[in-house]
């Protein structure tokens, strides 16, 4: 089984400044295969709880290469939720990667474990009559210290219903729950692994970059 590893992050971080610098990322250094995918970029300010600030991926699976490439611009730049990111705020940032794994269909809406299991919901709004589906990531529940009926409702409004929750519409959701290995990088982390494996580090806007922060004026 292909689990995150520091490598996809760094790729991720190498495929967000190539953007910044207009050159191509250096190439990956992991095997190449085909798996379910999540990027998430979260910035920290001043010693802060690091705060989302893009994650998009897919629940499919596809080239895990070509995925990371994709969608390490994809939620830094293009995540609906968040301005684009800027690459005045690379030192601030953490990048996660995730590879999807074991999914399974849940008995019902509480058939899953806070911290072990992501969710997928699908379900129809009574008000419109119309298909609605979310997804968390298996560490968002846990992270935000919620029981499995706030997760779900949590989940009902990110799919965008907006009417009145009851355990009737709850015990109509079909759950899908999966796992997921993780690799999480801070952007300082990711100049040492430069330092360490290619003797450098990069140069945003013709300033070098040294332990996170750009040189010169």
């Amino acid at each position: 089984m292909v689990v995150a590893t520091e490598e996809m992050a760094v790729y991720c971080f190498d495929t967000l400044i190539a953007h910044y610098t207009g050159e191509q990322p250096p190439p990956p250094a992991f095997e190449d295969g085909n798996h379910p995918l999540f990027v998430t970029w979260k910035k920290a300010s001043n010693g802060s709880e690091p705060r989302l600030r893009g994650c998009i991926g897919t629940l499919e699976p596809r080239q895990i290469v070509s995925g990371f490439k994709d969608y390490a611009l994809t939620s830094a730049l293009r995540d609906r939720r968040f301005p684009p990111i800027q690459s005045k705020e690379l030192p601030s940032l953490e990048c996660t990667v995730s590879i999807l794994t074991d999914y399974e269909t849940a008995q019902d809406y509480l058939d899953w474990e806070v911290g072990k299991h992501g969710l997928i919901i699908e379900f129809t709004d009574p008000d419109y009559n119309i298909r609605r589906s979310a997804t968390y990531l298996p560490e968002v529940a846990g992270h935000e210290g919620w029981t499995h009926i706030e997760t779900i409702d949590s989940l009902m409004r990110k799919a965008g219903y907006n009417g009145h929750i009851t355990e009737s519409l709850r015990k109509k959701i079909r759950v899908t729950r999966y796992q997921s290995t993780l690799h999480t990088m801070h952007y300082g982390e990711y100049i040492a692994y430069l330092k360490k494996n290619r003797g450098a580090a990069p140069a945003i806007n013709g300033l070098p970059v040294v332990n996170g922060f750009k040189t010169g004026h």
